[in-house]
């Protein structure tokens, strides 16, 4: 039996908006192909919180608070044909967006 072989994709975003806008493109491109899709899957997401200082150093009490919120989506692949590949490669995805994609293959269990 020949290993199976799997894409899997992960989206990162500071807005919620744009990151399910960049997910329903590349599902769409992949379901147009022929690819069998599982996702997408909302990981959790990540707050960093930074508190700043108002003044130079005086009146420590007075502070402001920041916080950056990076949503995540997580797509995985499966029965992709080159043509699948070759379609989202070449799309065209919104600005403010970071894609990583992984080829992941997997044995077949032995019976």
């Amino acid at each position: 039996m020949a290993s199976a072989q799997k894409i899997r994709i992960k989206i990162k975003s500071f807005d919620h908006k744009v990151i399910d806008e960049a997910t329903k493109l590349i599902i769409d491109t992949a379901e147009r192909t022929g690819a069998r899709i599982a996702g997408p899957i909302p990981l959790p997401m990540k707050i960093e919180k930074f508190t700043v200082n108002k003044s130079t150093f005086v009146n420590k009490d007075s502070r402001d608070q920041y916080e950056i919120r990076t949503h995540k989506r997580l797509i995985d692949l499966r029965e992709t044909t080159p043509k699948t590949i070759e379609q989202l490669s070449s799309l065209s995805l919104p600005a403010g967006v970071d894609i990583s994609i992984k080829m992941i293959t997997e044995d077949p269990k032995p019976e």
